[in-house]
């Protein structure tokens, strides 16, 4: 039985084991999954010593609580948190040396709503299809950790990085905005389609999640009504359900749909939409 494990003390709303995902394997039905904000748990992974793919924790909103078998260098990144070991106080944003047994506890978010840990070595969960990352639109990769779930620690590849590079943003913007192209159903919209997703008034919803942010406010309305047949969906879809609320696709989206997709956003903005709470203001451009 070996001590390089991590058992979680308390998982919190949603935590995740989360890579880089698995590109390119949409036309198998597979779909992208990993980590939302992927600057932030690559930064996390260069200031542990990993690779920028090694598999790390993200949380939602509310943190987790893990409990080292041995020694290890953690960081923590993503939004903004309290960071405590055994109760003490330590630093959010750099290496810090956990010992054996003691708790690691990841506060609730004060900015944005995802934050990873990286712990030296990566979680070595089992890897499927390439990846470590779970899906929970599809259920590939490991299962959303419980109370008590032990998550095994790969071999630390390098020493720790004083910096990890320049660190990425520590939050969202007060206003989200998202440059977008037109998609390849907006003519199902009419003329004013487009007009609307880009008129403002639009909002982060709480029904957000993994696979998409759901928006609030103006509605768009079709000019056609008959039924489209399922078709390929992509990396920052903005596909509009019959309520007429355009929802942004994230990384657990499905890689088909029968929707039509207004728009798609350049994926560049997605990692800042990963991080908007709920009543953010959104803003569609047009990108040129």
């Amino acid at each position: 039985m070996t001590d390089r494990v991590v058992v979680v003390v308390r998982a919190g709303p949603l935590t995740t084991v989360q890579d880089l995902g698995r590109p390119g394997r949409a036309h198998l039905g597979v779909p992208r999954s990993g980590a939302l904000d992927a600057p932030a748990a690559r930064w996390v992974n260069r200031l542990v010593g990993n690779a920028e793919g090694a598999a790390v924790l993200e949380t939602t909103v509310g943190g987790c609580a893990v409990r080292p078998r041995r020694a290890v260098t953690v960081a923590v990144g993503g939004a903004p948190c309290a960071v405590r070991v055994d109760g003490r106080p330590v630093a959010w944003g750099a290496p810090v040396r956990v010992p054996a047994g003691a708790v690691l506890d990841i506060g609730r978010a004060v900015r944005g709503v995802r934050t990873y840990a990286a712990f030296a070595g990566g979680i070595a969960v089992e890897p499927v299809l390439g990846s470590r990352s779970t899906d929970l639109l599809s259920g590939l990769g490991p299962p959303v950790p419980a109370d008590g779930t032990e998550l095994p620690l790969g071999v630390p590849a390098g020493p720790p990085s004083v910096t990890g590079g320049v660190m990425p943003w520590a939050g969202p913007p007060a206003e989200l905005v998202l440059r977008v192209r037109p998609g390849p159903r907006d003519d199902w919209f009419g003329p004013d389609g487009l007009r609307v997703l880009l008129s403002g008034g639009h909002r982060v919803a709480a029904a957000s999640n993994r696979i998409g942010m759901r928006t609030e406010g103006p509605v768009l309305r079709r000019t056609r009504s008959e039924e489209l047949p399922s078709e390929g969906m992509v990396l920052g879809a903005v596909q509009v359900p019959p309520d007429g609320r355009p929802v942004v696709f994230l990384a657990d989206h499905p890689t088909t749909g029968g929707y039509p997709v207004v728009a798609v956003v350049d994926v560049r903005a997605l990692p800042a939409a990963a991080q908007a709470v709920p009543g953010t203001p959104v803003r569609f451009v047009m990108a040129r």
